[in-house]
């Protein structure tokens, strides 16, 4: 099961020192769920129960600066600790019976990061 999301957002990075300039991307996000057991009604889990946790958890970032954001404000808005967080995120609200398997965010086109859990960090299967 595979759900898709997006939100705008700016960020400024901080490479090798040097700050770039703020500058903004339509982020995509990719969350990709498995299970092992189907619900009576032949699912794994309901989307819009996932779609509305995901929304709960991008949502801040809408038309944000994501160097301001709580979950950046000591690190750098990478594509990279993006997905981390979103993925962390996911992991902790998530369903009985269901496990994130990765988590990827797309800042422009061409450049994507995943995050995938570690399996000792998902106990819910």
């Amino acid at each position: 099961m595979t759900l898709t999301s997006s939100f705008s957002a700016a960020h400024a990075l901080v490479i090798q020192g040097v700050r770039e300039p703020v500058h903004g991307h339509d982020w995509q996000v990719e969350a990709t769920f498995s299970g092992s057991e189907l619900d009576e009604d032949g699912m794994l889990c309901d989307f819009h129960a996932l779609e509305k946790l995901l929304a709960g958890i991008i949502s801040p970032f809408q038309t944000s600066d994501l160097n301001a954001a709580d979950a950046f404000r000591h690190q750098n808005p990478s594509a990279e600790l993006v997905a981390r967080h979103i993925g962390t995120s996911l992991v902790d609200g998530l369903p009985e019976g269901i496990s994130l398997v990765r988590l990827s965010v797309t800042e422009a086109p061409g450049c994507r990061a995943a995050w995938m859990p570690r399996p000792e960090s998902d106990s819910r299967t």
